[in-house]
């Protein structure tokens, strides 16, 4: 009965690893997308050079 549960157990925690991994990957993906449409959309800055949208 032990082996079961520990098998059990083992696949839960992959399940739930793979999950939060998907989503973290679909969370890296859309911050990249805004990052690279900064660089498309930036605004104009003082004397007619273009200026970073973020401040840092």
């Amino acid at each position: 009965m032990v082996p079961l549960l520990l098998v059990l157990l083992l696949a839960l925690i992959l399940f739930g690893a793979g999950f939060a991994l998907k989503a973290l990957w679909w969370i890296a993906v859309i911050v990249l997308v805004v990052w690279l449409l900064g660089f498309v959309v930036r605004a104009e800055g003082s004397g007619g050079r273009r200026g970073r949208w973020y401040r840092w």
